[in-house]
């Protein structure tokens, strides 16, 4: 049977969706598994998506299906990719994980595998941080935590400045985002998602 895995962010530039994606492809790596990109819904208005540039961006991952908080429940494992804000995630994801509540209730994510992976504008603009803040908020739907391996070679890399870490896999855009994910910062992530979807079809097998 095929191992479902969902890929689910929030992007306002497009760097943590170009992390989705690998770490969708990371996932396709494991015989039997599926990744579907899903991104959550915007709560910023057009007026100030427009200003700030976001409006524009956005229009590289227009054709990315809104997620559903019902359909997490499907999922086989998931993994959750947000831009971080003051060290937390951005109120679009928290504003998604809030409506889980009927799923909480029925116990319809407990045992699923989970991962997190952010971006932020600078090296300590809270990568850690935001992965253990976002990381309590799956323990209590009694999801299953999944970080990156230290088999993943590309998270001791002293080559450059890069994102990610064993909580999960990361970007820096620099302070005006002209940055984007660097070939090591996507290999920790298609690590991720190798992992989460391998973690996802043993517990599928048994």
């Amino acid at each position: 049977m095929p191992v479902n895995i969902q890929v689910v962010f929030y992007s306002m530039y497009g760097h943590v969706y170009r992390l989705a994606e690998a770490v969708a492809e990371g996932a396709r790596e494991v015989p039997g598994a599926e990744a579907t990109l899903y991104q959550v819904a915007e709560l910023v208005p057009d007026a100030v998506l427009e200003k700030s540039g976001a409006k524009k961006a956005r229009e590289k991952f227009a054709h990315v299906p809104e997620a559903k908080p019902d359909q997490l429940a499907q999922a086989d494992g998931i993994l959750f990719g947000t831009p971080t804000r003051y060290g937390n995630m951005a109120a679009q994801m928290r504003n998604f994980l809030d409506q889980t509540g009927q799923l909480w209730m029925a116990n319809a994510l407990e045992g699923k595998p989970a991962g997190v992976f952010v971006g932020t504008a600078s090296q300590h603009g809270g990568q850690e941080t935001t992965a253990f803040t976002f990381y309590t908020t799956l323990l209590h739907l009694s999801m299953i935590v999944v970080g990156v391996p230290y088999s993943a070679k590309a998270l001791t890399s002293m080559d450059e400045i890069t994102g990610g870490s064993p909580y999960g896999a990361g970007t820096l855009s620099g302070m005006d985002g002209s940055r984007w994910p660097s070939e090591n910062e996507l290999a920790i992530a298609r690590a991720q998602g190798r992992t989460v979807a391998d973690v996802a079809r043993r517990l599928k097998q048994e």
